[in-house]
């Protein structure tokens, strides 16, 4: 059978983050991608100058030629900026069986604000209990739990144990945005906790980690991985896509990774 994985996400111009870096994953990893775009960016390597919302009926209408003809293995959600949105990819979702990823997109690697305040509920009471697995990196933590950064495991977990809170059955704390010579991601459910680790990579290339990292877990997902191994396998993925996009030469600003490194060297 071929392992179909479905993004729905918001479009990066620069094509190094959102729906663009979640088809080139799935595509990397061999699963089939499906998309559904909820906005549109100008962005690039050095930032975000403007954001347009899909609409909230042109968004069910995708959903529902998607799900009405393909036969989704897992869910990717990612940039999901209101809270009209979230409500519709809610309702569509709730009969759907398989592994949800939530990549709780707030804050761009540029630091420009994605979410919207009032969406942030929307977010934690509709999406959060859908999802399979959470995939915050320290500062989506932070602000979705009201606390600090995180600086130690143990605080990662406390956090990744509030969004447990929340519904979600797991949550991958990702420590790509601590310090120290290794990145730690920490997956904590109600009753494991479980480690993966790489050594920190220095590079100016690191525009779409987070979705990489997601779309990667969702791709391991759909052809038939458990969340473990899909979390260690795209763990391995996003080590070789960051030390093999420090030779890439796009734009002026955060590059990306190299989805394909693979198949063809920068």
């Amino acid at each position: 059978m071929t392992a179909i994985a479905l993004t729905i996400a918001g479009s990066d111009s620069g094509a190094g983050a959102g729906i663009q870096a979640d088809i080139k994953t799935f595509s990397a990893l061999g699963a089939y991608a499906a998309s559904v775009l909820t906005a549109v960016t100008a962005q690039n390597t050095r930032g975000v100058t403007a954001v347009e919302d899909i609409s909230p009926s042109i968004i069910a209408a995708q959903l529902d030629a998607v799900l009405g003809d393909l036969a989704v293995d897992a869910v990717k959600i990612g940039m999901v900026s209101r809270a009209e949105t979230i409500g519709v990819i809610a309702g569509r979702l709730a009969p759907f069986a398989g592994p949800i990823v939530v990549d709780p997109v707030m804050v761009a690697t540029s630091g420009d604000r994605l979410l919207r305040e009032d969406a942030m509920a929307a977010l934690v009471g509709e999406l959060l209990p859908l999802a399979h697995v959470v995939t915050p990196n320290l500062a989506e933590a932070a602000l979705l739990t009201g606390r600090p950064m995180a600086a130690t495991p143990e605080e990662m977990i406390g956090q990744a144990r509030i969004i447990l809170g929340f519904g979600a059955k797991a949550v991958l704390m990702k420590g790509g945005h601590g310090t120290g010579e290794t990145s730690t991601d920490l997956l904590v459910t109600d009753t494991d906790v479980s480690e993966f680790a790489a050594p920190r990579i220095d590079t100016r290339n690191d525009h779409g980690t987070g979705c990489t990292l997601a779309a990667a877990v969702t791709a391991h997902l759909a052809r038939g991985l458990t969340l473990t191994e899909a979390c260690r396998a795209a763990k391995i993925y996003l080590h070789a896509a960051l030390t093999a996009g420090r030779a890439l030469r796009v734009g002026q600003g955060r590059g990306p990774v190299h989805h394909f490194h693979a198949w063809w060297t920068a």
